[in-house]
C-alpha cells in the first residue's frame, strides 16, 4: 500500500505548489473513514481509493482532484455525510465527492432504471466539472483490474456495462489509453476464447517477425534525420481487442489481417507532421485510400494526427501515424492532458484548428451537448439508448452548402445532418442534395460530402424517421416532433367530440367556460383536457359534469361509449405495446384481421371493448368513415417484436396428399404459431381448398418470410392477407 509521503512526493513532483496539508488530510480522513473495510480480495477497501489516486497522479491532475479520488467512497460506503466533507474539505471538494457518489435507495424496480439514473446523476456532474469524470474512469480502470475477484455472474455485467458505457466514454473525452485498457480487460472477461486465440496469434507472429519492429523504427528515424527532422519513432502490435473488432466490423479472418503492425511518429511542430509524411510516402509505397488527416480536420474528441498505411519492409503493411508531441499527450489523455497543456509552448499551434477557448476542449463541449440532448430523454431505456448511440460510432464529416464543418457517427444519413444543423432544420426538413444532386433521406453520408437540406414549414417529421436515424439528438427530436403531433392531433379529436356532446343539450363550445372547469378535471389546461378526451383517457360526459351539466340515467347510459371491461373477460390485452393511448385503456386487435408491427394501424373506440386496433388496409374501417370521433391514430411501441401478434392469411392449396402438412411445416420452421385454421373446398374447383388461417408472428417481416415461403411450396397456389 502506498504510503502518505509517496502520494504527497508523487503530486509535488509534477505540482510544487500542491496543498500538501490537504493530500494529508484526506488521506487520513478517508484511511479512519474505511476503517477495517475490506475488499473482495480480502485487501483493505483504503487501498481502493489511493489506488485510484495513483492513477490520477500519473495524469498530473491538481491536488483538488487526488483529494476526491481519495474521498469518493467514504459517503457512498462509510457513516461520513456529504455535509462533514463540505466542513472538512470546502465546496470544491464536497461537489466533486457528490457527483461520484451513486443515488442511494432508488425506488426502481429494474436494474436498467436505476442504471440510467446513476448514469444520469454522473454525466450531469461531468459536465459541470470534467474532473468528476476522469476520477470516475480511474475508479472504473482499478476496479476492472481487479476484476479476477469478483463473482463470475457479476464480473460478467460489470465488464459489459464497461464495454457499453465507460470505455466508449472514455474514447469519446480522447482518453485512448484509458479505452484501450478498459477494452482489453473487458474483452478478456467476455470473450475468453477470442482473447486467447488471438493473443496466440499475435505472439507467433511477434516470433516471426523477428526483430521487423525495431528495423522499420531505425529505417525510419534515420530517413527522417536525413532530412533534418528529429523523430521519436516506435513500434507496436495492435491490441487484441481492436484487433477483433476489426475482424468483425470487416468479416475478415484473422489471416486477412495484414496491418496488425502500427507506427507512431512524434516530431516537434506541425510543419514537420506534413514533411515527415512526404519522406513516408516517397520511401514507401503509400496504400489507397489509407489516408486520414486529422490535424486540418481533428475528431470531436481533440483527436489529431495524420495516419497513413504503406507497404513497408519485407513487404508488409505498416500503419503510420505522425503527431507531435502536444498531439500524443491529447490523443492518449484526452481531457486530462489539454487541461495540463493548454499552457504549454505549442499548445497555440497545436490548438489552433480547434477553433475554441483553450480552457474547454472538443470533447468537454461534446459532453456538454450529450447532457443538454440527455435531458429529454422521457424513460431510463430511452436515456440509455441515446448515451449509447452518441458513444459508440466512429465519425465521418460533412459540409454545409456554406462550409461549416458537421461530424456525424458513421452511418448517419442527412435526417441526422439535418437535425445535427439545427432541430428546427431537421423537424422541416423534406428532401436533400448532397454534392448537388438530389438523393434520398435514407442516404448514407460520407466523408467530405456536401449536403444541402430542402425544408418546407408545412412537414412534420414522420414517426417512421426515429428508425432511419442515428444520432440520439436526431431520434429525441423526432419523438418530441412525433408527440406533439399526436397531441395536437388527439386535441382537435376531443375538441370535436366536446362539441358534439354540447351541441346535444344546445350549447355551443366557448372556451372561457370550458377553462373555468379544468381545475375540476385535474388537468392545468383546456388543450391537454382536450388531448385526453381525443387518447379516450378522460370521457366527454366528466367534461359536461365539470361545465354544472346535470344529466339523468338514461341520458347517462346514451354517452357513456368506453365501459370498463372486467378482468377476465374474453378478448382482453392490457399488454399490447402501442403509443397514443393510455396504459390503462384496454386494447383488442381485430381478430377478422389480425395486427402486427411494422403495419400502420388505427384504433376506432367500440362500447364494450375499449379500443379496437385494426391495419390500415382493412375493409371493416370503411363503416366508420362518418365517425371521426372514434378513430385513434395508434403506432407500434419499440417493444413490439418482443411478442407475437395474430394475422390472417388466406392459403388456396392443391387437393392432394401433403398439401396441409406442408403448409404447416412451413410456418413451424419459420418460428410462427398457427393460432386458428379453418379449411373450405371451392364450389365448382375441387382440385383446390381455402385455407383461413390465424397466424402469430413478431413483425410483418416475420409474416412476409413465412408468406414467401408458402409461396415457393409447389403444394400452394396463392397466398394473401386478408383485409377483413
Amino acid at each position: 500500500m502506498m504510503r502518505q509521503y509517496e502520494l504527497v512526493e508523487r503530486v509535488t513532483r509534477y505540482d510544487p505548489d500542491a496543498n500538501e496539508d490537504l493530500l494529508n488530510r484526506a488521506y487520513v480522513y478517508a484511511m479512519k473513514a474505511h476503517g477495517n473495510q475490506k475488499r473482495a480480495s480480502g485487501e483493505a477497501y483504503f487501498n481502493h481509493p489511493l489506488e485510484v489516486a495513483a492513477i490520477l497522479t500519473e495524469m498530473k491532475l491538481d491536488d483538488a482532484t487526488i483529494a476526491a479520488a481519495l474521498l469518493h467512497d467514504t459517503v457512498e460506503d462509510t457513516s461520513a455525510t456529504q455535509q462533514e466533507i463540505e466542513e472538512k474539505f470546502g465546496p470544491e471538494i464536497a461537489a466533486l465527492v457528490d457527483g461520484l457518489t451513486k443515488i442511494a435507495k432508488l425506488d426502481l424496480v429494474t436494474k436498467e432504471a436505476t442504471q440510467a439514473e446513476n448514469l444520469r446523476k454522473l454525466l450531469l456532474a461531468m459536465s459541470k466539472d470534467v474532473r468528476v469524470l476522469l476520477v470516475k474512469l480511474a475508479d472504473r480502470l482499478h476496479n476492472m483490474r481487479t476484476l479476477e475477484h469478483v463473482k463470475p455472474e457479476k464480473r460478467a455485467r460489470i465488464a459489459q456495462e464497461t464495454m457499453d458505457i465507460y470505455a466508449p466514454l472514455a474514447g469519446r473525452m480522447g482518453m485512448q489509453a484509458v479505452r484501450d485498457e478498459l477494452e482489453d480487460i473487458s474483452f478478456r472477461v467476455l470473450n475468453p476464447d477470442a482473447n486467447r486465440i488471438i493473443t496466440e496469434r499475435l505472439a507467433k507472429l511477434h516470433q516471426e517477425s523477428g526483430d521487423i519492429l525495431r528495423e522499420i523504427e531505425h529505417e525510419l528515424t534515420t530517413k527522417l534525420g536525413e532530412n533534418g527532422i528529429r523523430a521519436e519513432v516506435y513500434g507496436r502490435e495492435k491490441r487484441p481487442y481492436s484487433i477483433w473488432r476489426k475482424m468483425e466490423r470487416k468479416l475478415l479472418s484473422l489471416g486477412q489481417l495484414s496491418d496488425i503492425f502500427g507506427f507512431r511518429v512524434i516530431v516537434g511542430t506541425v510543419d514537420q507532421c506534413y514533411r515527415s509524411l512526404g519522406i513516408v510516402h516517397r520511401t514507401w509505397r503509400a496504400v489507397p485510400g489509407r489516408f486520414k488527416d486529422y490535424i486540418s480536420t481533428p475528431k470531436q474528441n481533440d483527436y489529431r494526427s495524420i495516419h497513413t498505411t504503406v507497404i513497408g519492409p519485407h513487404h508488409m503493411r505498416v500503419e503510420m501515424q505522425i503527431r507531435t508531441r502536444l498531439m500524443h499527450e491529447i490523443a492518449e489523455r484526452g481531457v486530462a492532458a489539454h487541461a495540463i497543456y493548454k499552457d504549454a509552448p505549442d499548445a497555440k499551434e497545436a490548438l489552433d484548428g480547434f477553433r475554441q477557448p483553450a480552457a474547454e476542449s472538443n470533447a468537454y463541449r461534446w459532453l456538454r451537448h450529450l447532457v443538454d440532448m440527455l435531458q429529454e430523454g422521457e424513460s431510463p431505456k430511452e436515456f440509455l439508448e441515446h448515451t449509447k448511440l452518441e458513444l459508440f460510432h466512429d465519425q465521418v464529416f460533412c459540409f454545409t452548402p456554406k462550409g461549416q464543418l458537421i461530424a456525424l457517427p458513421r452511418g448517419a444519413t442527412p435526417i441526422d445532418f439535418a437535425y445535427a444543423v439545427h432541430t428546427s432544420v431537421g423537424d422541416s426538413c423534406v428532401g436533400a442534395r448532397i454534392n448537388g444532386s438530389h438523393a434520398p433521406l435514407v442516404t448514407e453520408l460520407k466523408n467530405g460530402d456536401e449536403v444541402e437540406i430542402i425544408r418546407s414549414d408545412a412537414q412534420v417529421p414522420p414517426a417512421a424517421w426515429e428508425g432511419l436515424a442515428i444520432t440520439g439528438k436526431a431520434r429525441a427530436a423526432i419523438r418530441r416532433a412525433t408527440r406533439a403531433a399526436a397531441r395536437k392531433q388527439f386535441a382537435g379529436l376531443g375538441r370535436e367530440i366536446v362539441e358534439k356532446l354540447l351541441a346535444k343539450f344546445g350549447r355551443s363550445f366557448i372556451e372561457k367556460e370550458l377553462t373555468a372547469a379544468m381545475p375540476r378535471l385535474g388537468h392545468k389546461n383546456l388543450d391537454d383536457a382536450l388531448a385526453a378526451i381525443g387518447r379516450g383517457e378522460l370521457a366527454g360526459v366528466d367534461v359536461l359534469k365539470a361545465m354544472g351539466i346535470t344529466l339523468d340515467d338514461a341520458q347517462l347510459k346514451e354517452l357513456r361509449r368506453r365501459p370498463v371491461q372486467k378482468k377476465g373477460e374474453a378478448g382482453e390485452d392490457l399488454s399490447i405495446p402501442v403509443r397514443g393511448v393510455a396504459r390503462s385503456t384496454v386494447l383488442n386487435i381485430a381478430p377478422e384481421t389480425g395486427a402486427v408491427p411494422g403495419e400502420r394501424i388505427v384504433g376506432i373506440i367500440t362500447p364494450g371493448k375499449g379500443i379496437m386496433i385494426y391495419p390500415i388496409f382493412a375493409r371493416a374501417l370503411e363503416q366508420f368513415d362518418n365517425q371521426p370521433e372514434r378513430w385513434v391514430d395508434l403506432a407500434w411501441d419499440t417493444a413490439a417484436a418482443e411478442k407475437r401478434f395474430p394475422a390472417r392469411i388466406a392459403v388456396t392449396i392443391l387437393n392432394e396428399v401433403g398439401s396441409l402438412a406442408a403448409v404447416a411445416q412451413v410456418i413451424s420452421e419459420k418460428g410462427g404459431n398457427i393460432d386458428a385454421l379453418k379449411m373450405v373446398a371451392r364450389e365448382g374447383a375441387r382440385d383446390f381448398f381455402d385455407l383461413d388461417i390465424t397466424v402469430e408472428v413478431h413483425d410483418v417481416k416475420h409474416l412476409n418470410e413465412i408468406m414467401a415461403s408458402l409461396r415457393s411450396r409447389n403444394a400452394v397456389s396463392s397466398v394473401a392477407r386478408t383485409t377483413g
